[in-house]
């Protein structure tokens, strides 16, 4: 930016004028141009060069032209700060200037939030947009950063409340004026001094309101690594502002998202696997693991997750916090909904709460309160609901990063898991009162209401904890793990290695563990509910692995199946995520479990209802192929068992005898090649190219995989396309040998969940793709040389 020329005194404006002056004034006896010199401020503004900032005007200039375009004043006052901020100042002079501004914008952001946000134009709001036109927004970053300075070895420094004022102004601008919040964000240096701010509660919720809006705008992530005193600033966090900074973590600790579901396809993340491998470890990672290093970061954080109500910070806190949502315009809507809640229940409860209006206050910076002032429950369960949403995501997405296995340990020794379940019933699935809160212009089923949010968000947390994780034993109590044992003695079966090795001291306690808490209400769970596809999901994952016939019991014993079974066809599910779900889970309670095909049989126990079954199966085979592929692998393995409890099941169970037809299977195949491409496939549809896989891998098993190529063959000259889909099979499955041979992690799952060795995978891949035309199990032998383009690359351009 162009250096601004020296301040113009007052009265000394006449004498000697800037070029840049001269030129606004049209000449030098001329009046000013209509328009003109914003226009060239804001030029200035956005090439560095020109007019720029108020100090490139005279007193007197800002004063007659603010007569006719009615700026308030702002032009005139950011002078006078300008020059009341120098190095020497004292700055008392300084803050009453800012004193003078913050109502003159803060009212025009009180306006923009309880206006919805409708979209509106720069001018709407025109103080805001003044301001920063005449350089207001550059010359506050330039005040707060003072301390950064040393004259003769000293740093200079500036008061709380004078830093209080320059970052409420900051956020009131960023509120009502386009592009000033990614203009703080390309200040790197800036939003790192931010940081440093919150060491003091009295300017920690404004730093913190404020460095959020600008993270969640900045192009590259920050590294907390260069925050200065990273450790020594969380550690010294109390626990109300340490759950705050969570939500700026959770912008830190993400994976930038790209916006473009172009980019989520297999190929393009195994090319980002591939730069990223040269790079180095992401912004994201480095971040999670400096929060990693601080001493008992992630304790704190259970202790938050797992603190009850009554233990959260007293009636005085929470008002104060309150006091600062009010004027903190980010949270206007929640706190009017707050206040909502506090007047119904003021009415039964005769409790009250006074709220002063923006500025008043007692000496000790607290409202004014009557002596008998009580706090409404509801408002205290809400305070803490809002607080556990930033915790629990945070926790979640350090459970899917590098670290795992560091953060699964951590959080079993805190116990997060027995404290969630104890809270479960009184706040997490607590039932709805009329008076839950509701964000203004939404609904109570709204995914935006922090009751949703925070049963979502628990939901993921449960899901990401279970996965392919031996801790997921700490979801039940220690009578449900006798119950596993129990189940497992009775089949004769051995153990789970995993239930032997459960610490019991850090399961579940009480009647129920969390996991049965889940099923209680999953099954009392409104057809419409958006949480069915949650809960599929997070009781899925406790079943994802290696099969576990004592697991898959333990969950048929409560219902699940049949109420699965209710959901699918008899409620005729519409919504496709969870059906998808749904079907997920429907595969892995009765892969390989006789028990499970049973009642499966007894639940669809006519055509009518196995047609509605099989509707929502071909509905869309990208949501049922695991279903599809658990049946088929189940069959496999029946077929070669000698039992009479097996023979029955075979020959009894309409679902099973579906399956087992030669033409049912080709239908299936047929289908699950043709509805993915390898430009296409994701971490969603790739599963189809899986489960088409494990139908020829156990044709190959019969011997019968030469007669399957011809079966696909013919179908496709009885489709008018000869060579289409087995030119597509064959590019799906050199982009399979690419992407699986070198992820140890896919491999496994792969080889867990189907019980079939890797090696058996790799090898059928590999005879497929033999380039033998004489070979009877390569693609190749049933493509005709006319239509013969297997040799395609497949990578992004």
């Amino acid at each position: 930016m162009a250096a601004a020329p020296a301040v113009a005194r007052s009265g000394a404006g006449r004498g000697r004028r800037s070029a840049a002056t001269v030129a606004a004034w049209g000449g030098w006896g001329g009046r000013p141009r209509p328009g003109n010199i914003l226009l060239q401020l804001r030029q200035g503004q956005l090439t560095g060069r020109g007019l720029v900032r108020a100090v490139q005007f005279t007193e007197t200039f800002l004063t007659e032209r603010d007569k006719q375009s009615k700026w308030s004043g702002i032009p005139q006052l950011l002078l006078k700060l300008h020059a009341t901020s120098h190095l020497h100042s004292d700055f008392v002079e300084c803050q009453n200037i800012l004193k003078e501004i913050s109502p003159l914008l803060s009212m025009e952001a009180m306006a923009f939030v309880t206006e919805e946000r409708k979209l509106t134009q720069e001018t709407t709001y025109p103080n805001t947009y003044i301001f920063d036109l005449f350089g207001g927004v550059d010359l506050l970053v330039e005040i707060l950063m003072r301390p950064t300075i040393s004259i003769r070895g000293q740093k200079l420094k500036i008061s709380d409340e004078m830093s209080k004022d320059c970052l409420s102004i900051l956020y009131n601008t960023c509120v009502c004026t386009e592009g000033v919040t990614k203009r703080l964000a390309e200040k790197n240096d800036f939003v790192i001094f931010l940081f440093t701010l919150m060491t003091s509660k009295k300017t920690f919720l404004q730093t913190a309101t404020l460095i959020e809006d600008i993270l969640g705008v900045k192009k590259e992530m920050i590294r907390l690594d260069e925050v200065p005193n990273l450790s020594s600033l969380v550690s010294n966090f109390d626990q109300q502002q340490l759950a705050n900074f969570c939500r700026i973590l959770a912008v830190t600790i993400s994976e930038m998202d790209t916006g473009n579901d172009d980019k989520h396809t297999l190929l393009a993340k195994n090319a980002q696997q591939k730069k990223s491998l040269s790079l180095g470890p992401s912004a994201a990672e480095i971040n999670q693991a400096a929060l990693l290093s601080i001493p008992g970061f992630v304790e704190r954080l259970c202790k938050l997750a797992t603190r009850k109500v009554s233990e959260s910070t007293g009636t005085a806190s929470f008002l104060q916090e309150l006091e600062e949502w009010y004027t903190w315009l980010d949270n206007a809507l929640v706190l009017d909904a707050l206040m909502r809640v506090a007047n119904e229940e003021s009415e039964h409860n005769q409790a009250s709460i006074v709220f002063p209006p923006p500025g008043a206050s007692e000496e000790n910076g607290l409202p004014h309160t009557s002596a008998r002032t009580q706090l409404p429950q509801s408002m205290k369960i809400m305070h803490e609901i809002m607080y556990k949403l930033e915790v629990l995501y945070v926790l979640c997405v350090l459970l899917m990063g590098r670290q795992r296995n560091q953060v699964h340990r951590m959080i079993a020794e805190f116990k997060l898991i027995p404290g969630l379940n104890n809270l479960f019933d009184k706040l997490i699935w607590r039932k709805h009162s009329a008076s839950s809160l509701v964000l203004h212009g939404h609904n109570q089923n709204c995914d935006c209401s922090p009751d949703i949010t925070l049963k979502i968000q628990f939901l993921r947390l449960l899901q990401s904890f279970s996965d392919h994780h031996e801790n997921k034993y700490l979801l039940l109590n220690n009578q449900e793990l006798n119950e596993l044992s129990a189940i497992s003695l009775k089949a004769n079966i051995p153990e789970v290695e995993a239930v032997l090795n459960t610490d019991r001291s850090l399961v579940c306690d009480g009647k129920r563990g969390l996991l049965t808490r889940l099923l209680q209400v999953m099954k009392k769970e409104p057809a419409e509910s958006s949480f069915r596809f949650w809960q599929a999901r997070a009781v899925e994952s406790f079943l994802r692995g290696t099969t576990s016939y004592a697991d898959q019991m333990f969950l048929l014993k409560r219902g699940l199946l049949e109420h699965i079974l209710y959901c699918i066809v008899d409620s005729e599910c519409k919504s496709r995520d969870v059906l998808q779900s749904y079907f997920d889970l429907l595969g892995e309670l009765m892969k390989f479990n006789v028990d499970a095909f049973k009642r499966f049989n007894k639940y669809i126990n006519t055509d009518a209802k196995f047609q509605v079954f099989l509707k929502q199966i071909n509905s869309s085979l990208v949501d049922s192929n695991m279903l599809v592929r658990c049946v088929t692998l189940s069959l496999d393995r029946f077929e070669n068992q000698v039992d009479m409890k097996v023979a029955e099941v075979l020959s009894e169970c309409r679902l099973l005898a579906y399956i087992a037809q030669v033409p049912t299977q080709m239908s299936f195949l047929f289908r699950l090649i043709n509805i993915i491409h390898v430009q296409t496939l994701t971490q969603e549809n790739v599963s189809c190219l899986n489960t088409s896989l494990v139908i020829l891998m156990l044709a190959r098993r019969k011997e019968r995989l030469p007669l399957y190529l011809r079966l696909l063959q013919r179908m496709e000259h009885s489709k008018k396309y000869p060579g289409f889909l087995l030119n597509n099979f064959h590019n799906l499955l050199r982009f399979w040998q690419q992407h699986y041979l070198h992820k140890d992690k896919d491999s496994t799952c792969l080889e867990n969940s189907s019980c079939i060795s890797f090696s058996y995978w790799k090898e059928t891949v590999s005879i497929l793709l033999n380039p033998d035309r004489q070979s009877p199990s390569a693609l190749v032998s049933y493509i005709e040389e006319p239509y013969m383009d297997i040799d395609r690359d497949f990578t992004e351009e």
